[in-house]
């Protein structure tokens, strides 16, 4: 399967999964405004980095390993079990930690404790997204696309129903408790698509523990698990400075254009994780990688540009219809966060190299390096131009990452010198 057909077959589940999102945005932003997104947006962020934890941020590695190992029986039940072993002991620590700390956890994040109860929920629950994301990765790295994406858009069917009927019930409580347990009630779905599965079988994930393997699967960890902290952590951080300079409205408004653009890049990224990341794990020759990579350029850029382009251009139209007339100051965003979303996705197309490659130290560097950098510009032109400084200084981030990138990442991609023999 290529990245074309690949391609086609997430826009099937990311058109879902959008019409999901979209619907249950617009619900919030009914319901809680600019104020109210901004506290969905601070949660969602919350949870991000709480997941990542859980699960110990070792689905990259074994979709990686998984798919690398191939036929190999012998190594692929090492790794699982070895998967297995490490996410069991994540995952009951961070479900501890949320049971005893949920009042200073939600005092910190939520400005308030009255959501301890919420959090302590989420404890109960985050195990049961380990295994989902755990059972996923393995499917992932089986190459398995048509099961992987028809799973996806299961359980973001079920997602939307739990959640708008949780907002109807509850009103923006009922966000944030569908935001606390969603991710790990869809888990049913993908239990009942692979009950006959002939590799995820309980016996693959209780073949013992392997030193080895953990230490591989550890090194993409510490990949994964600064990449996906790191990122909601910044958001955070910059939401915080916009409110308390601008006023919650004005974060609001800046979760809401964070929030458009996730939505239409999701369908580039799922493409770029169930076949982009596997199949340049799995490439060992150096022209064969230039290949993937030009292949992608070729395919993602324009379509990236053209929908960057087109929401540029349905801007009114988009926040009308997916949020009120209180979002209306978001529009001033929307230029600058569009075209430093092309400049992202150029550089993410680079930056899989470094975890395909296992690139553990220039990944975590260049990771840190520029959430910091992001949150300093922000920082600096949100006080000197008011809320469209965050869009400048999102958009400058990318321009100085991609630049690094290139650089970082240039023995994969640059021609191999022509020796005469």
């Amino acid at each position: 399967m290529n990245l074309i057909r690949t391609s086609l077959l997430s826009l099937i589940a990311t058109s879902v999964k959008m019409l999901a999102s979209l619907l249950i945005g617009k619900a919030v932003a009914i319901v809680g405004g600019p104020a109210g997104l901004a506290t969905i947006g601070q949660f969602q962020n919350f949870v991000q980095i709480v997941l990542t934890a859980a699960k110990g941020g070792l689905d990259t590695g074994v979709t990686k390993y998984t798919a690398e190992y191939g036929g190999d029986e012998g190594k692929r039940r090492s790794v699982l079990s070895t998967a297995a072993w490490l996410c069991g002991a994540t995952c009951v620590t961070v479900s501890l930690v949320l049971l005893i700390g949920a009042r200073p956890l939600s005092e910190a994040f939520l400005m308030t404790s009255a959501y301890a109860y919420v959090i302590r929920l989420f404890g109960l629950t985050v195990c049961l997204f380990v295994v989902n994301s755990l059972l996923l990765a393995v499917v992932n790295g089986l190459q398995e696309t048509r099961t992987y994406i028809l799973v996806n858009i299961a359980q973001s069917l079920l997602t939307l129903f739990l959640t708008i009927g949780l907002i109807a019930w509850l009103g923006l409580v009922g966000a944030l408790v569908a935001l606390a347990t969603n991710q790990s009630l869809v888990l049913v779905v993908l239990l009942w698509a692979i009950r006959h599965h002939a590799v995820i079988r309980w016996s693959n994930f209780r073949a013992g523990f392997d030193r080895a393997e953990a230490v591989r699967l550890l090194r993409y960890s510490a990949m994964t698990t600064v990449s996906a902290i790191v990122s909601p952590l910044t958001a955070v951080l910059v939401r915080d400075h916009i409110a308390g300079t601008l006023g919650q409205n004005a974060a609001g408004q800046w979760q809401a254009m964070w929030y458009v653009a996730s939505v239409y890049l999701t369908v580039v990224t799922t493409s770029l994780a169930v076949y982009y990341l596997p199949k340049l794990s799995a490439t060992l020759d150096h022209e064969d990688i230039r290949s993937e990579l030009k292949q992608a350029f070729l395919i993602v850029m324009p379509i990236v540009t053209l929908s960057a382009s087109a929401i540029y251009a349905a801007r009114k139209w988009i926040v009308q219809l997916l949020f009120t007339d209180a979002f209306r100051p978001m529009l001033q965003l929307f230029g600058w966060m569009l075209l430093g979303d092309i400049v992202k996705m150029a550089s993410w197309l680079l930056s899989y190299l470094m975890l395909a490659k296992a690139m553990t130290r220039a990944f975590v560097v260049t990771e840190l390096l520029f959430s910091a950098t992001f949150v300093l510009l922000a920082y600096v032109l949100v006080n000197r131009h008011g809320l469209v400084g965050v869009a400048y200084a999102y958009t400058a981030n990318y321009v100085l990452y991609l630049a690094c990138i290139v650089v970082v990442t240039r023995r994969f991609w640059r021609p191999v010198p022509f020796s005469a023999t």
